[in-house]
C-alpha cells in the first residue's frame, strides 16, 4: 500500500459527503469558539461524534487504520492538509513546495513560530527525526515503503544495526535550517505533495516519543501533536475527548472548542444517540440510511475504499488453489449482499480498485480496466470448487474460520457469506467476529484462514491498491500471494513514464490478480452519515480519515 492504510482495516478499509471550505482558513474572520462576542444565544462550539472502532496507538510511524489516522489528523498536522476537494493546502508549511525541474528535490519552508501543543518549538529537525524513526527497521512501520520513495529510504529500512546511523545520515531529508526542509526522492512521484498531508509524514517530538518508548501514543498523556486539537482524555473502548490547541499556528480560525468521540460498535445505539441529540454526527449502517432519504441530515461520503475477503494461502491447504478461491468468491451474490446487509448504500465491486479512482492518466481506472472480477455464478462456482479439490486430492474443503470485526454490520456480513457458501456450495464455515484491534493484530500476524478486510486509498491512483499484493511486500501482503507475473506487471508500471502505457499495465495487473483470487472484493464503499444540519464546514474525505474537523463550526 503505501499509505496504505488498511482500513481493513478496516482495515482495513467512501474501510471513506458533505464538504465545505478548505485550506488555511485565512479568509475566516472572527474569534474562535462561540458566536459573536457577548451573544449568549450563540451555539456552543462543541461537536460530538461516534467511531465504530477504538483506534490503536496514536503513533504516526506505526499507524495503519482509519480510526487512528482520523484522530492523528485532528491532534497533529503535516506540512500540508487536504481541503474539501482533496487538494493539498499549506499547513505547517508556509507555502507549497519548490520542486526541482527533474521532480526529485522538494524545498519546503515552515511557518514562523510553530509550536507543539506543550508550547515548545517545532522545527524542521522534527520532520527529519520522524522520517528516520519510521524507516528504522526496529520501528517495524507497515507504511515504511512510502517513505522509501525518499532517496536512501529503502537502504535505511533494510539497514543492519551497525549501518543504521550512516544510513540515517545519508537519507534524503535534511534540515537546512530550523525552518527549511529539503527532501530528495529516488524518482519523481507526481502525488508526493499530497502524500505529505498524511499522518505517516507528520513531525514527531523526539524527546517526548523517546520517553514514552513502546507506550508512545497509547494513552492521552502519551500523545503530543501540533494540530488544531489536543487529546485531553482517552477512556479506552469508550470515549476520546479533544480540546482546542491554543498553540496551533492558526488557532484564531479554529472554531471548535471541544470534540467528543464515542466508541460505539452497535449501529442501533449509535443512531439512537443521534436521534436523542447525544451526538451531532454518526455513520449510518444497513437500512438506517433509508430513514434519512431526502432529509437535510443525510450526508454521503464518497470513499476510495474496497472491502474484500482475503484467503490465506498457507493457513488452509485448499486456499493454495486458485480455483477453490475463485469458487468461494463467485458463490457470493454481491448485489444481494449490498441490499440485504448494507441497505443498498454501497456499490457491488467489479474489480479491486474503486470506480472513482483515477488511472494516473486522467481517466477513471474502472473505465480503463473494465470489469475484471467474475460475476456471481453458482453453477460455475460449483464446477470450479470440484475441479480445485480434485487437483488437491481432497474430497471436501478443510474446516476454516471466516474472521471479521465484531460490529453489527460485520457480524451480518459473516452470517450472509456463511449462508451463501452453505446454500450455493454446501460449505460450512465458522464465523469469528473479533474486536477491531484484535482483528487487525491477527491479520498483521497472519493468524487467520479467511478474513474480511477493507482497504482505503492512500492516494488517488490504482497503485495504492495493487502494490500491496506483490510477493515482497511484507507489510500488507497478508495472504502471502506470490506471482512473478503479477510482480513483473506492478513493478513495470512503477517504473513506466508513459502514463497511458502505465495505466494499461496496471489494468493487466488487476485482471491477473482477480483471476488468481488471493483476495475477492465485495463492494466499493459509499458511507452515509446522519449529520446535525447546524454543523458547518465538515469534510468527509474520500481517503484515509472518517472526517476532517479543522474547519468545522456550529451555526
Amino acid at each position: 500500500m503505501k499509505f496504505k492504510k488498511l482500513l481493513v482495516l478496516a482495515s482495513v478499509t467512501a474501510m471513506l459527503g458533505s464538504a465545505v471550505a478548505g485550506c488555511s482558513g485565512a479568509n475566516n474572520q472572527g474569534e474562535a469558539g462561540g458566536g459573536a462576542a457577548g451573544d449568549k444565544n450563540a451555539p456552543a462550539q462543541e461537536i460530538r461524534t461516534n467511531l465504530s472502532a477504538e483506534p490503536p496507538a496514536l503513533d504516526s510511524s506505526i499507524a495503519t487504520t482509519n480510526p487512528t489516522f482520523t484522530i492523528l489528523n485532528a491532534v497533529n498536522e503535516g506540512l500540508y492538509r487536504l481541503d474539501a476537494e482533496g487538494k493539498a493546502q499549506p499547513a505547517l508549511a508556509k507555502e507549497l513546495p519548490k520542486i526541482s525541474p527533474d521532480g526529485l528535490v522538494y524545498t519546503i519552508t515552515l511557518r514562523d513560530g510553530l509550536k507543539w501543543a506543550d508550547g515548545s518549538a517545532l522545527t524542521a529537525q522534527d520532520f527529519v527525526w520522524a522520517y528516520q524513526r519510521t524507516l528504522d527497521p526496529a520501528t517495524k512501520a507497515k507504511y515504511a515503503s512510502m517513505l522509501a520513495w525518499i532517496k536512501g529510504g529503502d537502504a535505511l529500512n533494510k539497514a543492519k544495526p551497525e549501518e543504521l546511523e550512516a544510513k540515517k545520515a545519508a537519507l534524503g531529508i535534511k534540515a537546512v535550517d530550523e525552518k527549511t526542509l529539503e527532501i530528495t526522492l529516488e524518482r519523481p512521484v507526481a502525488f508526493f505533495t499530497d502524500q505529505l498531508a498524511m499522518p505517516l509524514f507528520f513531525p514527531q517530538k523526539a524527546d517526548f516519543v523517546t520517553k514514552q518508548g513502546d507506550k508512545n501514543g497509547a494513552d492521552a498523556d502519551k500523545v503530543i501533536g501540533a494540530g488544531p486539537f489536543k487529546l485531553e482524555k482517552w477512556d479506552h473502548e469508550q470515549q476520546l475527548v479533544m480540546v482546542k490547541n491554543d498553540n496551533y499556528w492558526d488557532a484564531a480560525n479554529v472554531k471548535l472548542n471541544k470534540v467528543t468521540v464515542n466508541i460505539v460498535k452497535d449501529p442501533n445505539t449509535a443512531l439512537n444517540m443521534f436521534e436523542t441529540n447525544q451526538v451531532d454526527l454518526t455513520e449510518l449502517r444497513g437500512e438506517q440510511s433509508k430513514m434519512f432519504q431526502g432529509k437535510p441530515e443525510l450526508a454521503i461520503k464518497k470513499e476510495f475504499v474496497t472491502a474484500y475477503i482475503m484467503f490465506h494461502n498457507s493457513k488452509n491447504p485448499a486456499f493454495a488453489n486458485a480455483k477453490v478461491r475463485q469458487a468461494l468468491g463467485m458463490a457470493i451474490d454481491r448485489k444481494a449482499y449490498n441490499e440485504v446487509v448494507l441497505g443498498g448504500s454501497s456499490i457491488p465491486s467489479t474489480g479491486l480498485v474503486p470506480g472513482t479512482v483515477l488511472d494516473g492518466n486522467k481517466q477513471e481506472f474502472r473505465k480503463t480496466a473494465g470489469d475484471t472480477q467474475t460475476a456471481f455464478d453458482v453453477a460455475k462456482a460449483k464446477a470450479l470448487l470440484a475441479e480445485g479439490l480434485k487437483e488437491l486430492n481432497m474430497t471436501a474443503l478443510p474446516k476454516f474460520k471466516l474472521t471479521s470485526d465484531d460490529t453489527e454490520t460485520s457480524k451480518k456480513t459473516i452470517e450472509f457469506i456463511q449462508a451463501q457458501w452453505k446454500q450455493n456450495l454446501g460449505v460450512d464455515v465458522d464465523g469469528e467476529p473479533l474486536p477491531f484491534a484484535l482483528r487487525v493484530k491477527n491479520m498483521q500476524e497472519n493468524n487467520f484462514d479467511a478474513l474480511i478486510a477493507l482497504w482505503g486509498a492512500d492516494y488517488n491512483d490504482p497503485m495504492t491498491f495493487l502494490d500491496m499484493w506483490v510477493s515482497d511486500n511484507k507489510s500488507f501482503n497478508y495472504v502471502q500471494y506470490n506471482s512473478k507475473a503479477y510482480d513483473d506487471l506492478v513493478k513495470a508500471a512503477d517504473k513506466e513514464v508513459d502514463l497511458a502505457k502505465r495505466a494499461q499495465t496496471l489494468a493487466e495487473a488487476e485482471k491477473l490478480l482477480m483471476a488468481d483470487a488471493p483476495i475477492y472484493p465485495l463492494y466499493f464503499r459509499t458511507k452515509p452519515y446522519a449529520k446535525n444540519p447546524s454543523v458547518d464546514g465538515l469534510i468527509l474525505p474520500s481517503m484515509s480519515k472518517e472526517w476532517e474537523l479543522r474547519w468545522v463550526s456550529l451555526k
